[in-house]
């Protein structure tokens, strides 16, 4: 199944809520639901999708090198063990998308990855793939011969990754975004996304989200009111000019919201 451009981010959903807003998701039209171990609702997300047909929702999950518990004698066990909680948690019988969450220089990050890439031979996993990772980190997995279909990583006007998506395209990598308005912030200090939006009868967060699926970046956004899903979900029937694209294009300065070690150093 080819991935959503719109997915449902499920980070700090929780219990009943996180239960409540996932059906409603898929209700509206979601078919990709992204979560994580670390997230600790993988019950509450399988309680959501179940009854609706598996084959058209594209589930992700991520593996948390310390929640996971990988042990560096026996990783492919470890990330196996992992792989069949998680597919016992969310009550199904395969994950489309299962990432290792965060890259850590002190785990072997190749042979998490290709642990994973086992999992695919065995059926429990569809794609395997990495979260938050650098081009440093892509590049030690593909000098070991080892694909990476997909990276998830933090993208929206003031970090625009382009140099990391034109290194990830040349090695057949797809890149997924979270956290598109920056926490939120991004909309409240430019007003630009909401003038560019005017014209369209779109809001800013519409038009971020355009600027992002144009690019062909499929985009994990979050949302717990029928109102704002409706509104994310609903991004895709406009199309943003050239001028649109240059003027937000403009905007990059690769600042980062989600300020993590690992997001910050280079070796």
């Amino acid at each position: 199944m080819e991935i959503p451009l719109i997915g449902l981010g499920t980070w700090l959903l929780q219990g009943k809520e996180c239960e409540k807003v996932v059906k409603m998701a898929i209700d509206i039209g979601y078919r990709h639901i992204d979560t994580a171990f670390a997230y600790e609702n993988h019950k509450e997300v399988g309680k959501a999708i179940k009854g609706w047909d598996r084959e058209k929702l594209f589930l992700t999950t991520k593996l948390g090198i310390g929640f996971s518990q990988v042990d560096d004698a026996s990783v492919e066990r470890s990330v196996e063990k992992a792989c069949d909680l998680a597919l016992k948690e969310l009550d199904t019988d395969y994950i489309d998308l299962f990432l290792i969450h965060w890259p850590d220089r002190k785990r072997p990050l190749e042979e998490i990855l290709a642990a994973l890439h086992k999992m695919v031979e065995k059926g429990k996993v569809c794609n395997p793939g990495v979260s938050n990772y650098t081009e440093h980190h892509l590049q030690d997995a593909y000098d070991v011969g080892l694909q990476v279909p997909f990276n998830q990583v933090e993208l929206h006007p003031y970090l625009n990754q382009e140099k990391l998506r034109v290194f990830c395209d040349k090695h057949g990598t797809k890149l997924i975004a979270f956290r598109p308005f920056g926490k939120g912030l991004l909309l409240r200090e430019e007003s630009l996304f909401d003038e560019i939006g005017k014209g369209y009868g779109k809001t800013g967060a519409q038009v971020i989200l355009r600027w992002i699926t144009e690019k062909g970046i499929p985009v994990i956004v979050k949302g717990s009111s029928r109102m704002h899903l409706s509104e994310n979900f609903n991004c895709l029937d406009f199309d943003l000019t050239p001028q649109d694209l240059d003027q937000i294009n403009l905007l990059n300065k690769d600042f980062r919201y989600c300020s993590k070690e690992w997001s910050e150093f280079d070796y």
